[in-house]
Parts: C-alpha cells; sequence; structure tokens
C-alpha cells in the first residue's frame, strides 16, 4: 500500500467564485436558448465562454485540469455556435451529404473530445507511471 499523502490540488476563493460565475452565465445562456430569448442566450455566450477561457489558461499547469478545461471550453463553442443556428433557422440547412447546420458543431465537440482523449490515453498513463516510479 502506498503510504504518501495525496497530492492536493487546491483552487484559490477568488478562482472559486469566478468558476461559481461562470456555471450562471451558462445556465442563462442556455435558458435563453431553451425559451427562445435570442438576445438573453446570444449575449451570455461572451462572459460564459470568456471565464471558460480564463479558467483553462489558470489551469495550464496541471495537464488534467488543463485538458477538462479545454474540453469545456470547446463544448460552450459548440453549444452557442448550435444556439445561434437554431435562432437564426439554418441549423437545418442543408450542407453536405446529409449534414446540415447545426452539424458543424461537431467541430468544436470533437476537438473537446479529442483533447480529452489524448489526456487520457496518452497522457495520463504516463502520469500514473511517473507517480508509481516516485513512490516506489
Amino acid at each position: 500500500m502506498n503510504n504518501q499523502p495525496e497530492e492536493m490540488y487546491e483552487i484559490p476563493n477568488r478562482y472559486r467564485k469566478m468558476e461559481n460565475l461562470h456555471i450562471v452565465f451558462w445556465l442563462l445562456k442556455d435558458i435563453g436558448w431553451c425559451l427562445g430569448l435570442k438576445v438573453l442566450g446570444i449575449t451570455m455566450i461572451v462572459p460564459t465562454l470568456s471565464i471558460a477561457i480564463v479558467i483553462a489558461w489558470r489551469t495550464r499547469k496541471f495537464a488534467s485540469e488543463l485538458a477538462h478545461n479545454l474540453a469545456i471550453t470547446f463544448w460552450i463553442s459548440a453549444n452557442s455556435y448550435w444556439m445561434i443556428s437554431e435562432f437564426f433557422a439554418f441549423d437545418t440547412v442543408h450542407i453536405w451529404h446529409g449534414y446540415e447546420g447545426k452539424h458543424l458543431a461537431l467541430i468544436p465537440f470533437g476537438i473537446g473530445a479529442l483533447i480529452l482523449a489524448w489526456y487520457y490515453i496518452i497522457q495520463r498513463p504516463k502520469e500514473l507511471k511517473e507517480h508509481h516510479s516516485v513512490t516506489m
């Protein structure tokens, strides 16, 4: 068994407050989308996406946090694009081979998924191997 103390990742209170506010903006954006309130939905993209970028930047020294926060940033981008495509009625416009306007959101969704795949397939095993060799 490993008797080493577990490494801690702590978030300063001012960062936690920003992350909590981020959730409020994200919910307002999606409420605007759900209710068809274009101004609210579109306006909330800016603070929601901006804070996601700031959070990703602040966690850049921690591969796990960075990967997940970048995935969230791309998720918000995809989600925002999809919302806009519905608001302006190009979500069902045929683009190519059965793909419609809303399907372009698959690009940022896919980028986020690839970032997480990279982390879990490549980076995380390296971290576990390094941690295992340090604790032995």
